[in-house]
């Protein structure tokens, strides 16, 4: 046998022995695998993961879900424990709710050659409530030890059938084997929605089935008896064609968190299934899903979206004294959010459909993000502007690619004026207009309109996030630098230092500032509209380096230009990339230095001015220096002009971190007069 392949054989013989997979056949082999053949530094792996989800009808309920879960999983060392906690989310609906049962799980470990098993106990199951909508099931499978194996199976049963929900085929660990089964009946048609790079085995079959149910001829509708006479219960049977998917994959990689990623989950191989439309017998096509057109009338024809648009006298009156006086549009966009955004509190639930309704969010003064942003919505109609409501997916949420109800999670406002869209946030008390939080800049929003049309709108800014900072450096004789620093935060920069520093003290001010500016002792600290989230944060204090800067050498100064400025380090490491860099918004960094020249030195040498350019302008770094009469002055100038830079480019992005951190490395030297 040829040595490339004799390897290859016992590669794959090592990963698959024993491949029994049932509940309960834990091998030898299995538990004696000391590290993953393919991933040796993983923490554990997933051996086997299986999901079973059918539609099955119950005469007194319709149509309901149920599925079946499997998971087997090698845990390797302790940091791979965690993976023996596990949870399942069970919505609960106004009126429908989901459950589990029949939850089992062993945990497989080795005493000599002999297998022994620790069953999962009732001590080790724990319910617990996430929110209103949502309750958890969690379990820890017991006596975790290095090297052990664990398997549980359990049942989740679903009223909720426009959904199935994403399952997983990617993991931040190596996935071995996965095998996905779905099955519909003919009449509910779903979509297969798949994301990720990774190829995956996809079988598509059809197969006959049937269903059983018992009808009583003498009852009507209406459960009355006709003619008085009982009649003998009838079993009748459906013959249907039911569709079957099968899903596999195998050998698996792990997923790796990557520096400037959005939600890593993006990125997840993984499948999903939606309700697209539906066709029983002898009732009319119904669709659900099939288009973004149908999504967008489906969601604006819900009482809890469109329908809270359309009742306005509750707040006229109030709308009305707002824009007293108000002359440009302008002005009176920014006096609706802004009041709106100071009456309503937000009560921390997402979501696109309200859930008090807007006139009892109103009269409250609190509701979900959908209660307060289709009642800005509503308000700006009211004054006479094209306003609509904008539904999109938070960060945590994904991306929605297909056309889906289900994908989005949130719901902000949208107005436009002069053919530019001004969007707007009012659950945010920071938040200005055309100002989001970071966690809403998340590709692409849905505007849904009265008519049916739905128009895709980006959510990431254009204007560049701006700091400006001014810094005065004095070297003293014992070689500590001390000086003065002045800096402007604009756009997200002013919302972010906003987020992070509002409500605290001074003094929690000053050492958070230390603690980002390292080996820099801040007093005499001053803060200027923190609270103004229309005008630049501005902050100026005095400063000590505990670490000076400065490097005497053979009787020469070796100086940093930039100090506690300086870009030290390039933030990417990895040889390659899959995904884009997300920077969340584009930014410009500008800093103004001016160096004093100790007395009894002179400049002996200084790096030389330079400009860098990315690719295709997507961002530039201009450093410029010299020498004056009152000591050196350095300008420089880094500015990132696209929020997401493709993968494709990853290696000039690399490129470009380093030419900056080395530029920036370049020291000043000054000699003894």
């Amino acid at each position: 046998m040829h040595k490339s392949t004799c390897i290859i054989f016992l590669l794959v013989s090592s990963i698959c022995f024993a491949q029994d997979f049932r509940f309960g056949k834990v091998s030898l082999e299995e538990l004696q695998e000391e590290a993953h053949p393919l991933d040796p530094e993983a923490d554990a792996a997933i051996l086997y993961r299986e999901q079973y989800s059918h539609l099955d009808y119950l005469q007194n309920s319709g149509f309901i879900l149920k599925t079946e879960v499997y998971e087997r999983i090698k845990i390797y060392n302790p940091e791979g424990f965690k993976w023996a906690t596990q949870q399942v989310a069970l919505y609960q609906g106004s009126s429908s709710e989901e459950s589990i049962s029949g939850l089992r799980g062993v945990t497989y470990t080795l005493e000599g050659s002999d297998i022994e098993e620790t069953k999962l106990r009732k001590d080790g199951i724990f319910s617990e409530e996430r929110n209103k909508y949502y309750d958890i099931e969690k379990f820890t499978l017991p006596n975790l030890q290095k090297g052990c194996v664990i398997e549980f199976k359990y049942e989740v049963m679903s009223p909720f059938i426009t959904t199935i929900d994403e399952v997983k085929l990617q993991e931040e660990i190596p996935l071995n084997k996965a095998t996905i089964t779905f099955t519909s009946p003919e009449w509910l048609i779903y979509q297969m929605h798949r994301k990720g790079l990774l190829p995956l085995d996809v079988n598509e079959t059809t197969t006959a089935d049937k269903v059983n149910y018992t009808v009583r001829p003498g009852i009507s509708s209406g459960g009355s008896l006709r003619g008085g006479t009982r009649a003998a219960v009838q079993n009748r049977t459906i013959d249907f064609q039911r569709k079957k998917y099968i899903i596999e994959a195998s050998d698996v990689p792990s997923l790796k968190e990557e520096v400037f990623s959005s939600n890593i989950d993006n990125f997840r191989s993984a499948v999903s299934f939606e309700l697209s439309y539906t066709q029983y017998p002898g009732e009319p096509f119904e669709t659900i899903t099939s288009n973004w057109e149908a999504v967008s009338k489906t969601i604006y024809d819900s009482e809890n979206f469109g329908g809270q648009l359309k009742n306005q006298r509750f707040f006229d009156d109030d709308v009305d004294a707002v824009l007293e006086g108000a002359v440009s549009s302008e002005d009176k966009v920014v006096r609706i959010f802004e009041f709106v955004k100071q009456r309503m509190t937000w009560n921390n639930f997402l979501g696109i459909y309200a859930d008090q309704g807007v006139k009892e969010a109103y009269k409250t003064g609190a509701g979900n993000s959908a209660d307060i942003n289709l009642l800005l919505v509503s308000m700006l109609q009211y004054a006479g502007f094209d306003a609509n409501p904008v539904i999109l997916s938070t960060r945590d949420n994904g991306i929605p690619i297909f056309p889906t109800r289900d994908g989005f999670n949130d719901v902000i406002a949208g107005v436009t004026i002069d053919g530019n869209t001004i969007l707007m946030d009012a659950t945010n008390k920071l938040g200005a207009v055309n100002l989001l939080e970071e966690g809403l800049l998340n590709w692409q929003g849905r505007v849904i309109r009265k008519d049916g049309i739905s128009d895709w709108v980006d959510l990431y800014p254009t204007t560049h996030a701006v700091e400006s900072t001014m810094v005065n450096f004095e070297i003293s004789d014992d070689l500590m630098t001390t000086g003065t620093a002045k800096s402007r935060y604009t756009g997200h920069y002013g919302l972010s230092y906003r987020r992070k520093f509002k409500g605290k003290t001074e003094q929690e001010h000053l050492e958070n500032l230390e603690e980002i500016h390292t080996g820099v002792e801040i007093n005499d600290f001053e803060l200027k509209n923190l609270d103004n989230v229309y005008e630049p944060v501005e902050v100026s204090y005095d400063f000590e380096m505990l670490n000076g800067g400065v490097e005497e050498v053979a009787g020469k100064l070796y100086v940093s230009p930039l100090f506690y400025l300086t870009q030290a380090e390039n933030p990417f490491k990895s040889e390659e990339r899959n995904h884009p860099i997300d920077f969340r918004y584009p930014w410009k960094d500008r800093y103004i230095l001016k160096i004093k020249v100790p007395e009894g030195y002179a400049v002996e040498s200084l790096p030389k001015s330079g400009v860098m350019s990315l690719v295709d302008n997507l961002g530039s770094f201009k450093y410029l220096i010299s020498q004056s009469n009152t000591g050196i002055n350095i300008s420089t100038e880094f500015s990132l002009n696209s929020s997401i830079i493709p993968a494709e480019l990853y290696l000039d992005l690399k490129k470009f971190y380093e030419m900056i951190v080395s530029k920036q490395s370049e020291k000043i030297v000054l000699s003894k007069i």
